[in-house]
């Protein structure tokens, strides 16, 4: 799909009432329950262009969301890049400088380098460090199943079960080019501690993608028992098809600029027999390590150092 082809179904809807929030923090609204819980956090926009997380922020506060117990933030991230997306360049306001998404180690928020995303970061991390949960809402460029990206940590992947859905479960471990929100600090940890998840909700400007981000947060928030379930059930749709968890085995980083796939995947497509080739980085073939191979969210176009895809095998 060429962005001059691009379909946009969903209307970016104006973030600017929010800013002023309550926190000190632009974009950042914290609301109290009065009552001991955890410190639930709902971020989007860590990419400019993924309005889906808009839309899922802008409902839950048009729908008087309201925790029963502990505190919830809602966090509009990258906004700076946001406020430049147009339908006409849709896939141009992903970042300003640099991505949001692969800033998070400490070597990096504490260095000296600096970027509009990086000084986000700096802004926004003690609000990530307050937090017991973190869901990280994305979208995706192809047009493919929404699922749940959960990390290595045993407690990421049950609480993704126990939201039900989206019903692909991804475990990994992020990208050789940079730390994302999911694997910072105590997220990461594998002794116990706060729990992130980061959701792709479905391609980018389908409106389908959006009803799918609204659903995924209230199921969040009801697995914390932090809502009452009648806000909830008008957004509920009933799931029959089964959890599908998949351990992801290798994760193919491009090593030229010419990496290209033999044919348009889309991502999740199941390759039954190891040795399939599926691309070429410049002259060197990519072939499937294992029997059953499972490809998950093939890039539009990878660069040189960036995740090109990821290959992983289904587990119980």
């Amino acid at each position: 799909m060429t962005e001059s082809s691009t379909a946009i179904d969903l209307t970016p809807p104006d973030v600017t009432p929010y800013r002023r929030g309550n926190t000190g923090i632009d974009y950042v609204t914290t609301l109290e329950s009065g009552r001991p819980g955890p410190h639930a956090v709902i971020n989007a926009l860590t990419h400019g262009n993924e309005v889906c997380g808009a839309v899922a922020i802008d409902t839950l506060f048009r729908l008087g969301v309201r925790p029963t117990r502990g505190r919830l933030t809602l966090a509009l991230a990258n906004v700076a890049a946001y406020l430049g997306f147009d339908p006409d360049t849709p896939y141009a306001s992903r970042c300003v400088e640099e991505d949001f998404n692969r800033v998070w180690s400490p070597e990096v928020l504490d260095g000296r380098r600096d970027s509009v995303e990086l000084h986000r970061a700096r802004q926004l991390r003690p609000v990530y460090d307050s937090a017991d949960l973190l869901l990280d809402v994305h979208s995706m460029t192809n047009d493919t199943a929404p699922l749940t990206l959960c990390g290595r940590t045993r407690r990421g992947r049950e609480l993704a079960r126990r939201l039900g859905h989206p019903s692909w479960i991804v475990a990994d471990e992020g990208h050789a080019s940079g730390r994302r929100l999911l694997d910072y600090g105590a997220f990461a940890a594998s002794d116990g501690g706060p729990t992130a998840l980061l959701v792709e909700c479905g391609q980018h400007w389908k409106a389908a993608t959006a009803d799918v981000a609204v659903e995924t947060c209230l199921r969040f928030l009801l697995n914390a028992d932090m809502i009452d379930a009648d806000i909830a059930l008008p957004f509920l749709r009933r799931r029959d098809e089964p959890l599908r968890v998949v351990e992801v085995t290798q994760a193919v980083t491009a090593r030229t600029d010419s990496f290209a796939f033999v044919r348009a995947f889309v991502g999740l497509e199941v390759l039954p027999r190891a040795g399939t080739l599926i691309a070429h980085d410049g002259d060197t073939p990519v072939v499937t390590p294992h029997d059953d191979c499972v490809l998950i969210m093939p890039a539009r176009r990878a660069k040189a150092g960036q995740t090109a895809v990821r290959l992983g095998r289904l587990v119980p």
